[in-house]
């Protein structure tokens, strides 16, 4: 099997997979409506949240643009905080939709500063809410969210919080940390193939959402609140992947939520390790290192592409390169899901064959 080691879409397990292979049932009917509360109530547990949680067909980037949608009217003051793509993609969708949108925006592979963001907050009273990238995939790098939602709530803001790739995998009690608004995708951590966007929403993000006039139609909290009240979603939604969910579910929750977060810490602390023995430096701020993705400066005289070309065709290992302006600059070892030490340790013995070919000697 190819060692898929990128930040998503993750591998899946043989039982989650098999459980896709099931008949369609009726969407309205009381077969679904059990597998929707099951999932439903399951999401709970595993977010720590006694808010609304809602299944809606689509990817992460859908989620976005619902927390976004369900929040705001055009014009409102938006402070964006963003430290890699996809914070600034949050941004963008904002900015789409009419909001006023102050970035904050911080070099790649650092993290941001719970300071700069009182500071900001202080400085334009009116901002109505925070966005913000818990674990920004791009750079390796995860916020500080416990720290960022303190300053939020001392301030009376929202915080909506894309933790599409934290969720399931890193600390996020959605709770204790007052987060909002909350969004994941089922391709990341959850071990289920791309298709699904969990989202959370506070009393306080009802509020919001109450006084919220941006469009919105396929999209709508509102909706779906009404909808899941009778066991349904308002569209059809991705049965197969549902039935998926419901199944890695069981296995998390059998597993216990904080297990899986400590084993995520321990095989990341793994992957950093391992690539800084070989000779490499990492790209992220180490203190804040994500612990499910890891990022690597590139070395001179790496040829970064050619190295993700022989690691995949001649060790079936494929890892995510650099974005945007980083690419061939950083490469990335995602490992957030169903994820063993042996996978990492396939990992670093291609990357020993893999460097010298492309330009870098081990040790150099």
């Amino acid at each position: 099997m190819t060692n898929l080691r990128i930040p998503g879409p993750t591998p899946c397990p043989d039982v989650v997979l098999k459980e896709m292979g099931r008949q369609m049932i009726n969407h309205r009917g009381p077969e679904f409506k059990k597998v929707l509360f099951d999932v439903t109530d399951k999401l709970k547990q595993v977010f720590k949240t006694k808010n609304d949680v809602f299944v809606l067909t689509g990817s992460g980037t859908g989620g976005l643009e619902a927390a976004v949608v369900n929040s705001f009217s055009p014009g409102d003051k938006v402070l964006s905080v963003s430290i890699g793509v996809f914070g600034d993609r949050f941004a963008a969708i904002a900015k789409e939709f009419g909001a006023d949108v102050i970035d904050l925006k911080y070099d790649w592979g650092k993290a941001a500063d719970a300071g700069e963001i009182r500071e900001a907050l202080n400085k334009e009273p009116a901002i109505k809410a925070v966005l913000v990238t818990h674990n920004e995939t791009s750079t390796g790098v995860t916020n500080d969210l416990a720290g960022i939602s303190s300053v939020v709530k001392e301030s009376g803001k929202l915080l909506v919080v894309d933790a599409i790739s934290s969720l399931g995998s890193i600390e996020l009690p959605i709770d204790k940390w007052q987060c909002d608004v909350v969004v994941t995708g089922s391709q990341k951590g959850w071990m289920v193939p791309p298709g699904l966007t969990m989202v959370s929403v506070s009393q306080q993000a009802w509020q919001a959402n109450a006084e919220a006039t941006m469009p919105r139609f396929y999209w709508d909290f509102a909706k779906a609140k009404s909808y899941i009240e009778k066991g349904q979603t308002p569209w059809t939604p991705a049965v197969s992947i549902l039935f998926a969910l419901d199944v890695a579910l069981d296995m998390i929750i059998k597993k216990g939520i904080d297990t899986i977060i400590a084993h995520q810490a321990h095989i990341a602390q793994m992957t950093r390790d391992g690539v800084k023995a070989l000779g490499l430096s990492l790209f992220a701020d180490e203190k804040y290192a994500s612990n499910t993705v890891t990022s690597i400066a590139a070395p001179d005289g790496l040829d970064v592409i050619k190295m993700l070309k022989i690691l995949r065709e001649e060790h079936d290992t494929v890892l995510g390169g650099g974005q945007q302006h980083m690419a061939g600059k950083i490469f990335r070892i995602g490992h957030l899901g169903w994820i063993t030490e042996e996978d990492i340790n396939m990992v670093l013995k291609s990357l020993t064959i893999a460097l010298p070919q492309a330009g870098v000697e081990i040790g150099d």
